[in-house]
């Protein structure tokens, strides 16, 4: 990271890779390094060592890289080293000047890269791009406004406005954001949930009644078997590191399931023991299962059928047949489904051994405490919600779920993303929270469903949206079929981007455009009545308050809080239902209506000052109560999907980089994969590239193909021999994007499939670069 803004963009030219064997273990000194160096290097060691030493801690605030729960008794450095990279990142003293905007039009920055946009600094002053022009001119807050309120009020429909939400907004801000959205007359809100976690909510929705994990933090720790599927800890939650650690210093057994090798789950250096900085450190994963992309669904359902007939061996010794007779229903139907399960269609789709899975199933039958944990390896597949359901259904054969050590543990990747759907930012919330809408703030709010992220971009593409608005986030990035999302954004009448930085949505504009700059997590928020603290979700369901600890880097800035309130009162001014400024006055009146409205919010105010906040009511965990509509727990019959592979093609999943924060690039080093200076990389298994005829290291365009006959290509992308599972292949996200349709989504959540694509690859057509 440089001292000031850079001059000159960096290559992403696949050329200047350099290639090193994958690590074998994770964090330990480098971690550390790469930590503090960066951030005392950038902000200069008392702003770092402030701001390091107050994340994640009870009166600090809540790290914004991930959404990984805090244990009750935190060390000094409850951080991580892409926490770490975050602050830096978002607390750079770098600002982005007034020149700027005239000097840079809107054209010759769409050819900067991500990571050049991101390192010109924060964003300090409102700008404006007038219809007709390429250029950002800088426009007052209340000029902004009111730009704002005058185009939604010249919509024919309110649904023509669409507001999308990124993760890392906190509950106030996100409550009264979907309050104004509502207030309108739409429920046009999508979010980054509709991209990763959609199919988790969907399916355990449905089977147990909520859509959340089932555990605490402190299960990790007496678990007998943590089965880690589709995610890789090290590099996306490092954190959770620790927790494996603790099951394993307990004398659990962790099985990691992936498409690929990831050095987190094969040992871990624990920077904060002795053992984690001149000894072995941890090994973590006692299996590791390289399984084809789009077997996971199988496997469970293979091991399901191996404890059902280990219970046909020795009846009423391996169900759970108390939990079963008072909280389920479906066993027997489900038991009659696996009898038939093709063992050699399960090998086929798995990609795994008859042994393996054998050692697998051996596991979990001797194992009393059992969690199951996983993220979008799982949830970005066609038969996502199926897959999942299936891991809930093997959960509950032998009753783990709603005791110590046992559950489902999705594990959310971006900072309150949670507490942002609990707090309404779904496009079809239940009639419950909508009527307590209507019922606390004496308004009617529409009932029909909105646009989902998928839905929103054809929208769009349709010409069917005139104001987008995005409370931080890159959803042009973010989102599959990166040239359609594009497409779509050149038909908007007026973007609204409430930003800390410069990224690729700025850029990809249609007639009108604002960036509205607001204050980061680190940053000390002052209102009319004094200081003011937020409060966020995490993984666990544990609600923790978060306060900004340095004075804001410009005088300029808004609150997101703010920034919803100004719209609002240009819209309705203070005469009506809703007291809109009291809202930015002072952020409990806002808890106190969360309170009214949504159920677990009891003395809201009184327990977020808590030492440890508190952690929302559910039913399956704290009571082996379920809210389905039968009022038991679903175990399911579920048809999976097989993933032909036809010959010559490999099936692709997208990844992040270490070195990444969802769209936000840090550098274009990758050092647990063995990449540095390209992010324009493909791994594939050594025996698939001799089977293609494709030499480690050549230079290839990766095709993708779908029954639309649309040609979707990145070009000048190095093929990399890497331990992945035979006939599978990953790249980077977001560069991998333009790779999957729109339309490839996952059944029934609409998520799209970014984990089923099926590509080939060829010569590369055009020089190598970006």
């Amino acid at each position: 990271m440089a001292a000031k803004a850079p001059i000159e963009d960096i290559s992403e030219d696949a050329r200047n890779m350099e290639v090193s064997p994958p690590k074998d273990w994770a964090a330990g000194v480098p971690g550390v390094l790469h930590s503090m160096i960066p951030g005392i290097k950038e902000m200069g060691a008392g702003r770092a060592l402030t701001l390091l030493t107050d994340m994640n801690q009870k009166d600090g605030f809540d790290c914004m890289s991930c959404a990984w729960a805090d244990p009750d008794h935190r060390k000094t450095f409850e951080f991580c080293e892409n926490g770490a990279k975050a602050v830096t990142w978002e607390a750079t003293p770098v600002t982005i000047p007034t020149s700027f905007w005239a000097q840079n039009s809107i054209s010759s920055l769409s050819g900067k890269s991500e990571y050049w946009l991101g390192m010109q600094g924060r964003l300090i002053e409102p700008v404006y791009k007038p219809k007709g022009k390429d250029h950002y001119e800088p426009i007052s807050w209340d000029d902004a406004f009111a730009l704002i309120a005058d185009r939604l009020k010249a919509m024919d429909s309110p649904d023509e406005a669409t507001f999308y939400t990124s993760g890392r907004t906190a509950n106030e801000t996100a409550f009264i954001y979907q309050l104004m959205a509502r207030n309108l007359g739409t429920n046009n809100l999508p979010d980054c949930s509709n991209m990763c976690h959609e199919s988790t909510g969907k399916a355990m929705g449905e089977v147990i009644g909520i859509g959340k994990n089932t555990i605490a933090y402190k299960d990790f720790g007496k678990a007998d078997l943590i089965i880690v599927m589709g995610q890789n800890p090290g590099t996306n939650h490092p954190r959770m590191l620790t927790a494996l650690e603790e099951c394993k210093d307990n004398g659990g057994k962790i099985v990691a399931i992936n498409t690929l090798h990831e050095a987190g789950l094969s040992r871990y250096k624990n920077p904060q023991r002795v053992r984690g900085i001149i000894g072995h450190g941890t090994g973590l994963a006692d299996q590791y299962m390289l399984i084809r992309a789009g077997g996971d669904g199988w496997l469970m359902k293979a091991i399901s059928k191996k404890v059902l007939e280990a219970e046909d061996a020795a009846p009423g010794t391996v169900l759970d047949h108390a939990f079963l007779e008072e909280h389920c229903q479906g066993l027997e139907e489900f038991r009659e489904h696996v009898k038939d399960l093709d063992n050699d269609m399960v090998l086929k789709a798995t990609g795994l051994t008859q042994a393996e899975i054998d050692e697998l199933a051996d596991r979990y039958l001797h194992s009393e405490r059992v969690i199951i944990t996983w993220a979008m390896g799982l949830t970005q597949h066609h038969d996502a919600v199926s897959i999942i359901k299936e891991v809930i259904n093997l959960l509950l054969l032998r009753g783990n779920m709603g005791k110590p050590g046992a559950g489902a543990s999705p594990i959310r990747g971006h900072s309150n993303v949670q507490g942002d759907r609990t707090m309404g930012i779904w496009e079809q919330m239940p009639e419950k929270f909508l009527a307590g809408l209507d019922r606390e703030f004496g308004i009617s709010v529409p009932r029909e469903h909105g646009y989902d992220v998928v839905k929103s971009v054809t929208a769009m593409q349709e010409g069917k949206t005139k104001v987008w608005m995005a409370m931080g986030g890159n959803m042009v990035s973010a989102v599959s079929d990166t040239h359609a999302a594009e497409d779509g954004f050149s038909k908007v009448g007026l973007n609204v981007q409430v930003s800390t930085k410069l990224n690729r949505n700025h850029l990809t504009v249609g007639d009108e455009a604002l960036i509205l700059p607001v204050l980061g997590r680190t940053e000390i928020d002052m209102q009319a009545t004094g200081e003011q603290s937020l409060s966020v979700e995490d993984s666990v369901c544990a609600i923790h308050a978060t306060k900004g600890k340095v004075k804001p880097i410009s005088s300029l800035l808004k609150s997101e809080v703010a920034v919803v309130v100004g719209i609002a009162r240009a819209l309705w001014g203070d005469d009506g239902p809703i007291d809109w400024a009291g809202f930015e006055k002072n952020y409990d009146t806002i808890r106190d209506h969360i309170e009214a409205v949504i159920p677990g919010f009891t003395d809201f105010n009184k327990r977020l000052r808590q030492d440890h906040g508190f952690v929302l009511p559910h039913g399956p965990r704290d009571s082996r109560t379920f809210p389905t509509k039968t009022g038991k727990a679903m175990i399911t019959v579920n048809d999976l999907e097989y993933i032909e592979r036809p010959e010559g093609r490999l099936l692709l999943q997208s990844m992040r980089a270490h070195d990444q924060f969802n769209t936000t690039i840090y550098s274009l080093d990758d050092r647990y994969r063995g990449i540095k200076k390209s992010r324009r990389v493909i791994f594939v298994n050594p025996d698939d590239l001799k089977e293609l005829g494709i030499a480690d290291g050549a230079i290839v365009d990766v095709h993708s193909e779908y029954s639309d006959g649309v040609d979707r290509v990145v070009r000048a992308f190095k093929a990399v021999s890497y331990p992945t599972s035979r006939g599978c292949a990953a790249t980077y996200f977001p560069e991998g994007n333009p790779l999957v349709p729109l339309g490839l989504t996952a059944m029934g959540s609409n998520t799209p499939a970014s984990k089923s694509v099926v590509i080939r690859l060829e010569p590369a057509s055009v020089p190598a670069g970006r």
